[in-house]
């Protein structure tokens, strides 16, 4: 690798194709490896699944000494650390996790200065020796991942990422900070705690992922929902996310028991048993975790074909957060999210009982009202969602609502009825007491309290019970009614209703959340591939898996999914063809390549290993060539000389020769090599340029 403090971008792609099996980097990345690779401080702010990694992964091949990278989770960093040794990259990680062995190894390869990433957890900082060990090994660079847990008033905290700054200083180097998931606030903060204030080369990439396709649904028979929505895409991995640790349990059961791999994790569990269901996720095809949001930071299977919710997440945020581990190899991914009126009283009240101060509580009484207003959305979810996180120029139909939009009604007489009711009975009760009145259902509760004598008993006639939820959900969601965790979860009208109640405005509603068949229709899975493909991709997801179990790695760290759906799309029939997968780097081509040839055309393509080298590259074409030119003069140009050749790793020299001519060919074959064969080389390497 280059040993310059910078690489510029030709150096850049020629690592991203070699190491990393890639032709081309995603929107955004290409400018930020080169400011990281120059020694910018930079903050990066990119979706989930953007590929974030490979913004400071690259750069520390292109930089002289070791990249320290500050992860939050060791699950995370000792993927990470694997999915580059298997590209050929010399990484390592110093966690509580190690073994012996593997500590070993990473303090060798420093002390031998071969190591070129150090993965580190923000919590090592605390220890006083970390500093002085970090500047002995000549770390020319510090990368942060998940940047915003330097945030105190952020959802995912972690208060030694907040040593980082102090370290950045003590060793006199610069940062990159990266993260998917700041807000404005947020970004604030990230720039006075690592950068001191002093604004950072920053580059914001939005926060889109159209390969994910987003979908809601009001709770009716929950489990059921769940259950027909896994249905429709057995054998993909899925993560189902629930609020509390006994529903994880009691769905995780329901799944297995409808012929899914399934199985449940929560923080309540033995951290063996988390460990346990943390491999079988990386490494088994097809396997369904339901979990609390305990687990998600430290996920980074690119195959995740799905993510459903069977609670309303917390915020827009986490939501956001939650959803981005689907599809992070950019292959179509789908997600579902159920809420209900009951996740709105559990949200707010939730809010409302915490110890953050008054302002802090208004702002995440914000932020859910965002998720809420999502849930709740009239038109495209996609613009709704991205128009949070300040984008505007939004191109969707992927979401259900673009499907099949949604039917709409004028319901500003049906929420004035409501708050009529709300405030006539002191803003005392739940809405299930308030639809009673309005409905003119004269149960014990409504006489005893002499609200069947209300003007508002039985106004509401003209909608059912199931149609008088769903306005109250969506009066809710709107934050027209907010739970009041003082009164027991009554429904309190809000500032937001006033001119509503006075007649200075209106409001449209949702007919299909009133209509309760409107959540049985089953999402329509989309397929990886055609059926005509399927048995193949099925093919190599076995060969994978084989070597994968053989190796004891996740089964995408041999290829994601992205990949073999490449390889049954294009039919590579050499390993030249193979090199041009996307995905297949110069050291998986030479551990994996023929194995996969096998599967996709039946016989094994056999090439020197010198030449495989060179698969997929220019040169490997001009080695052909050369190696052509070699035997049509092996014995001279009448064919009644001495033998004579040149070693294969002689001819890979030729081909990859910058600037060819008679001297420089002499001094790299010798004078009777180049003798024989110095026109016809020279011809070939010419003819190519």
């Amino acid at each position: 690798m280059p040993d310059g403090p910078s690489g510029n971008l030709s150096e850049a792609s020629a690592i991203l194709r070699d190491v990393f099996g890639f032709d081309a980097f995603r929107p955004g990345q290409g400018e930020i490896v080169e400011a990281v690779a120059r020694g910018d401080n930079v903050l990066a702010i990119m979706p989930t699944g953007g590929g974030k990694s490979l913004c400071f992964q690259l750069p520390a091949l292109l930089r002289p000494g070791v990249t320290l990278v500050i992860s939050p989770l060791i699950a995370l960093m000792r993927d990470q650390v694997r999915g580059l040794r298997e590209a050929g990259v010399a990484a390592g990680a110093l966690t509580s996790g190690n073994t012996e062995e593997e500590t070993d190894a990473v303090w060798t390869q420093l002390a031998e200065g071969t190591l070129k990433l150090l993965y580190l957890a923000p919590e090592r900082l605390a220890n006083t020796g970390t500093q002085r060990m970090l500047a002995r090994a000549g770390v020319s660079f510090i990368a942060v991942d998940e940047a915003h847990c330097v945030s105190q008033w952020g959802h995912d905290f972690r208060p030694d990422y907040l040593r980082i700054g102090e370290l950045r200083r003590a060793l006199d180097v610069p940062l990159a900070a990266f993260t998917a998931t700041a807000d404005s606030e947020t970004q604030v903060e990230i720039v006075q705690r690592l950068f001191e204030g002093e604004q950072p080369s920053t580059f914001l990439h939005g926060f889109d992922r159209p390969n994910i396709h987003l979908a809601f649904a009001a709770k009716d028979g929950p489990r059921a929902q769940i259950l027909n929505f896994a249905a429709a895409r057995k054998g993909q991995s899925g993560i189902v996310y629930c609020g509390t640790r006994a529903k994880t349990e009691g769905l995780a059961t329901a799944l297995g028991q409808a012929g899914h791999a399934a199985c449940h994790y929560h923080g309540g569990m033995e951290a063996e048993d988390r460990r346990h269901v943390e491999t079988r996720f990386q490494q088994e095809d097809g396997l369904i975790v339901v979990a609390t949001v305990a687990f998600g930071m430290g996920v980074d299977k690119p195959d995740i074909r799905w993510v459903a919710h069977a609670d309303l997440p917390k915020s827009i945020e986490s939501y956001y957060q939650e959803i981005g581990r689907a599809g992070r190899d950019g292959a179509p991914a789908e997600t579902l999210t159920l809420f209900g009126p009951d996740d709105i009283r559990l949200r707010r009240s939730q809010i409302d009982e915490g110890l953050a101060p008054p302002e802090r509580q208004a702002a995440d009484h914000g932020r859910l009202n965002a998720l809420l207003g999502l849930a709740e959305a009239q038109k495209c979810r996609r613009e709704t969602l991205l128009g949070y996180f300040g984008e505007t120029e939004i191109t969707c139909g992927n979401c259900d609502l673009c499907e099949s939009p949604p039917e709409v009604f004028d319901g500003t007489e049906a929420v004035r009825k409501a708050l009529s009711a709300a405030l006539r009975t002191g803003e005392s009760f739940g809405a299930g007491h308030l639809i009673d009145v309005l409905t003119g259902n004269a149960t014990d509760k409504v006489k005893q309290r002499g609200h069947d004598a209300l003007p508002t008993f039985g106004v509401g006639r003209d909608l059912g019970k199931a149609a008088w939820q769903g306005v109250f959900r969506q009066m809710m969601g709107f934050d027209l009614l907010r739970p009041d965790a003082a009164r027991h979860g009554a429904l309190v009208m809000t500032e937001t209703a006033r001119p509503l109640l006075r007649g200075e405005t209106t409001i449209t509603l949702r007919r299909d959340s009133l209509n309760r068949a409107a959540s049985d229709r089953r999402p329509a899975i989309k397929a990886m591939v055609s059926d005509e493909d399927a048995p193949l991709l099925s093919a190599l997801k076995a060969k994978r898996r084989a070597l994968a179990e053989a190796a004891s790695l996740p089964a995408y760290m041999i290829f994601p999914d992205r990949t073999l759906i490449e390889m049954v799309e294009e039919r590579p029939a050499s390993l030249d063809a193979m090199a041009r997968i996307n995905g297949v780097g110069a050291k998986k081509l030479e551990k994996y390549g023929s194995e996969f040839l096998s599967v996709l055309n039946g016989a094994t393509e056999e090439m020197h290993p010198t030449r495989r080298k060179l698969a997929g590259r220019d040169a490997g074409a001009l080695y052909d060539q050369l190696l052509a030119a070699q035997a049509d003069l092996a014995r001279g140009p009448d064919g009644h000389d001495k033998p004579l050749s040149c070693s294969a790793g002689m001819l890979a020299k030729v081909a990859q020769m910058h600037k060819p001519n008679p001297e420089s060919l002499e001094r790299l074959l010798g004078e009777r090599r180049a003798e024989r064969f110095g026109p016809a080389f020279l011809d070939v390497l010419h003819g190519a340029g």
